[in-house]
């Protein structure tokens, strides 16, 4: 019974955590109500490793984690839309690569063009893009074998993803999720995009119960 009490505290901690993390706009819905389709870029990623890597191969690694992210992202919501209705659709990524690459856009160069510049290219009404820092190729998989000496020595923390949702008409930022990355949030990034929404999805902007209750 103790240890059921305990676990509950605990998630309630994650969840508020996470919440103190989490920005909406004041005018998501008022900006958000035409939105039919979401693009999911691929994640702009810093890498820095223990490891002595050239700096050729830690712009490819780069590169693989980024579009690793947009993928697992890309899992998480249609698992999501099978189990529950969203309001909207998300481009399918291949058909979002697709486009980026006849309009020679790729993971080098997609900095440099603005949200309506890609909202207007790719034919959708909003953004979703972020920033991954890591000391670890999460791609591959991690270790999650918790030890509390590992939290003094750094060993636990793996990095920082920043998400966040921009609208495609003004380019300006809806809605935004930080979290830290270490061994309590996953063994690889479909594990960690996963366990990540698990504990934002409350404050997701595009569910159809808090849109709901929003107007209530």
């Amino acid at each position: 019974m103790q240890k059921i009490i305990l676990y509950f505290f605990l998630f309630c901690a994650i969840t508020i955590h996470a919440q103190k993390n989490i920005y909406e706009n004041p005018r998501f819905d008022e900006m958000s109500d035409d939105h039919k389709v979401l693009a999911i870029l691929p994640f702009l990623t810093n890498l820095d490793l223990k490891d002595n890597v050239s700096e050729e191969d830690i712009k490819t690694l780069e590169e693989k984690e980024g579009y690793a992210v947009q993928d697992a992202f890309e899992t998480y919501f249609s698992k999501r839309k099978k189990k529950k209705k969203f309001p909207v659709d998300f481009q399918n990524i291949k058909n979002t690569k697709a486009i980026l690459a006849q309009n020679k856009i790729d993971y080098g160069n997609i900095d440099v063009y603005t949200t309506k510049q890609l909202s207007e290219i790719l034919g959708v009404d909003a953004i979703i893009s972020g920033t991954l820092d890591l000391n670890v190729l999460l791609s591959k998989g991690v270790s999650t074998d918790f030890n509390i000496t590992d939290y003094f020595s750094g060993d636990a923390n793996y990095g920082r993803i920043g998400m966040k949702i921009s609208d495609g008409d003004t380019g300006k930022l809806l809605w935004k999720y930080e979290k830290e990355i270490n061994k309590k949030t996953g063994k690889n990034t479909d594990d960690l995009i996963d366990r990540m929404m698990k504990l934002a999805i409350r404050k997701f902007p595009y569910e159809r119960e808090r849109k709901k209750d929003r107007k209530d």
